[in-house]
This record gives structure tokens, C-alpha cells and sequence, in this order.
């Protein structure tokens, strides 16, 4: 076997796990409450322990289960420490994807990327880090989509992850501050989280700043030479 086949095999792989953890996570559910209840047992170091653990783990093979821990995150832990805990179980995931991109399928694309995109991978690597800041501050591009693009391309992963640690958390607390002030009223009532931004003048004029944060990211990747 070549290196070439030898390429192609890993990517392939890499892109069947990846699609089938995508598919049949649709179909895996959890009991959101079930962790609640059994957090609340602990002492706060040891709970918060867990749930950056079970974040890891459950999130990594369920890809839609997000949005369930940064609810019961912030109900259990609060705006802040709940903004703690995910970002660092985001650094170990953003860690995790990136060199399994990185080793699993950035040669592939190295050896066959058509000739006329060859710049754009090159651009790519070059980005500086303020537009790596924006893309992981912008609540608009999953995160794991973000991980395992950047260990495909030039990216060094020092720049990539020092964007994680820095960018993470602005997005990261917007979210929990919405989430801890609407509490699980947002699931039963979406209106809830109408009334608590026109109560909160200053939530509102941070998310036109995300707004504009979420253009600046639109007109980056439609940017053509």
C-alpha cells in the first residue's frame, strides 16, 4: 500500500465515523434531568468535575446534545461558573478534533486538493488570529465544525487553540447569561425569551454587537481573491 492509499483509507474512515456518529446521534437521547438531579448529589468541585467529563464524552458521540448541557449548566452552576466548566471541556473537544483531523485527514487534502484551490488552502493557514477569534466568539459556526476544519488546513494549532481559549468564553457566557435568565421557561415558553431581552437593554445592545460580529464572519468566508 502507498502513501496515497494509505491517505485516502484514513480520510475515508475519518468521514465514516464522523457520519455515523452524526446519524445515529439523532437517535440518541438522555435524560437531562437524570443528570441534574444526580449533580446536585456532590460537592460543587466534584460536580463540576463531572460535568465537564459527561460534556466531553456525551457531546462528542451526540452531536445535538449541546444545547441540553448549557441549559443544565446554567440552571446547576450560574451564569459564570457554568461558562467555566464549558469552555474547558470545549478546549479538551477543540484539542481532541483537531488532531484527529490533523493526523487522520489534512494529508489527504494536502496531496489532493485541485491545483486552483491550492491558494485558498494556503490563505487558510494564514489567517491571522484576530478572524480565528471572531469565528469562535460569533455564535454562527458550530464548534465542532471550526475544530475539525482547522486541523485540515495549514492552521497551526498553538494560533487555533489560543482562538479557543480567548474566543470561547465571549460566546460561551452570552449564551449562559440568556440561559440563566430564562431559566427552562425557553423550552416551554419561547416567548420567555423575548420579554427577557426587552427587559434587558443591556443583553440586547451585546447581541447587536454579535449581530455585527455574525456579518463580519458571513463576508469573511464569502471573501474571494
Amino acid at each position: 500500500m502507498n502513501k496515497r492509499e494509505k491517505y485516502e483509507i484514513e480520510f475515508l474512515a475519518l468521514a465514516l465515523v464522523l457520519a455515523s456518529l452524526w446519524y445515529f446521534g439523532r437517535f440518541l437521547t438522555f435524560d437531562a434531568r437524570v443528570i441534574e438531579e444526580s449533580l446536585r448529589r456532590y460537592p460543587l468541585l466534584y460536580s463540576g468535575i463531572l460535568y465537564i467529563l459527561l460534556y466531553v464524552i456525551i457531546t462528542f458521540f451526540i452531536f445535538f446534545s449541546k444545547d441540553v448541557f448549557w441549559l443544565s449548566g446554567a440552571v446547576l452552576f450560574g451564569a459564570g461558573l457554568s461558562t467555566v466548566f464549558i469552555c474547558i471541556a470545549e478546549i479538551i473537544n477543540a484539542s481532541i478534533l483537531f488532531h484527529i483531523a490533523r493526523r487522520f485527514g489534512r494529508a489527504y487534502v494536502e496531496k489532493n486538493i485541485p491545483e486552483k484551490y491550492k491558494h485558498l488552502d494556503e490563505k487558510l493557514g494564514r489567517i491571522n488570529f484576530f478572524w480565528l477569534f471572531i469565528f469562535r466568539a460569533a455564535p454562527l459556526i458550530p464548534y465542532r465544525f471550526l475544530d475539525l476544519g482547522a486541523g485540515l488546513t495549514q492552521i497551526a494549532f498553538r494560533k487555533y487553540l489560543g482562538a479557543v481559549v480567548i474566543g470561547s468564553p465571549v460566546k460561551m457566557f452570552w449564551i449562559q447569561y440568556i440561559l440563566y435568565g430564562v431559566g427552562k421557561n425557553i423550552i416551554n415558553n419561547p416567548s420567555a425569551l423575548v420579554e427577557y431581552f426587552l427587559h434587558n437593554k443591556t443583553l440586547l445592545l451585546f447581541s447587536l454587537v454579535y449581530l455585527l460580529l455574525i456579518i463580519l464572519v458571513v463576508l469573511k468566508i464569502e471573501e474571494k481573491d
